[in-house]
């Protein structure tokens, strides 16, 4: 398969051949959506807690009387049906992480970057063109490549400037090419990648990866 490049100031400046095993499959709607529910489940941190009638603090004697008050029976303060009283079958703290094979969360970003390559979504660049922070640069080079507001930004190595630039406009991320993930590739529209950016994915998701 052959993607576009542009350069810095969005004139085609050829293609590259990239790997159809990565970037020409077709699209699994069953495993990108098991992928993106693993992901989703994983992030929870599962710490919500309640505490039951047990653990309510305080004196555990008799209200009043059982007999002769003309009042139902009442034997605990601490009771779910009192102010101040233990919940009834509330949450407690659990784990909400998901397993999924390593092959089926390969599949699901392959699917994921064919699918955006087939439909133009992928944009290669030659060369970022920032030298020093400039948010106004980012959002010219965003612009001369007609990208919307929403699209992420993936490169090979760790480019302060390039976050710098990226981090005030809406709708922009900045992230690293071996960690681009399913709910990202979901949640933007364009995916803009650096030239060496496209080796790191072939060598990462690739058939030896």
């Amino acid at each position: 398969m052959l993607l576009p490049v542009y350069s810095a100031s969005g004139e085609e400046k050829g293609t590259v051949e990239v790997s159809d095993f990565v970037f020409g499959v077709p699209f699994h709607e069953a495993c990108v959506h098991q992928a993106m529910v693993r992901q989703l489940a994983n992030a929870r941190q599962g710490t919500a807690a309640t505490k039951t009638r047990g653990m309510v603090s305080g004196s555990t004697r008799k209200l009043y009387a059982q007999k002769h008050t003309g009042r139902a029976r009442a034997g605990s303060r601490h009771s779910p049906v009192r102010r101040g009283g233990g919940v009834a079958f509330g949450p407690q703290p659990r784990d909400y992480r998901q397993a999924m094979p390593k092959k089926m969360r390969r599949l699901a970003i392959r699917s994921l970057l064919s699918e955006k390559a087939s439909s133009g979504a992928i944009k290669v660049l030659q060369g970022l063109g920032l030298k020093e922070v400039s948010t106004n640069g980012m959002a010219k080079l965003l612009s001369v490549l007609n990208i919307g507001k929403s699209v992420i930004l993936a490169t090979q190595d760790v480019k302060p400037e390039v976050v710098l630039s990226a981090r005030n406009l809406p709708g922009v991320k900045v992230t690293l090419a071996r960690l681009l993930n399913v709910v990202d590739l979901l949640s933007y529209d364009v995916l803009i990648l650096t030239d060496d950016a496209v080796h790191q994915i072939e060598n990462t998701w690739g058939e030896r990866g």
